[in-house]
């Protein structure tokens, strides 16, 4: 068990990424079944079409972007709740002048991650 605020968290650059950041709140070692990521992608950034072996429940917490879900684009905000089930591809395109920002929760499973298309 623990308490922090979410500044105490290292910032990491995911480089598969434009101008996208994470930060690990709680990982597989400090929770048994779920793991919480803040992602943060500047104006103008974005993460490619990508696919992972384990679901994502995400909730907005600023900025705007496009995010494509399988073959459905969607623009998406503050306090909208995405879920996107595992194995389908999926992007995100900032679209606002501030980061789009969001919470991402996963299961405690081996996560792999593949770019749609290489």
């Amino acid at each position: 068990m623990f308490v922090k605020n979410i500044n105490e968290f290292t910032k990491e650059e995911v480089k598969v990424g434009t101008g996208t950041t994470k930060q690990i709140l709680i990982s597989s070692q400090d929770a048994p079944t779920f793991a919480m990521r803040k992602f943060s992608i500047e104006p103008g950034g974005e993460m490619p079409m990508h696919t992972n072996s384990v679901e994502h429940e995400q909730l907005v917490l600023g900025g705007k972007a496009q995010v494509v879900i399988g073959e459905n684009l969607y623009e998406v905000k503050k306090n909208d709740v995405l879920f996107i089930p595992a194995g389908v591809p999926h992007s995100y395109k900032t679209i606002d002048d501030e980061p789009f920002e969001f919470l991402c929760i996963v299961p405690n499973k081996e996560d792999v991650i593949k770019i749609v298309g290489c």
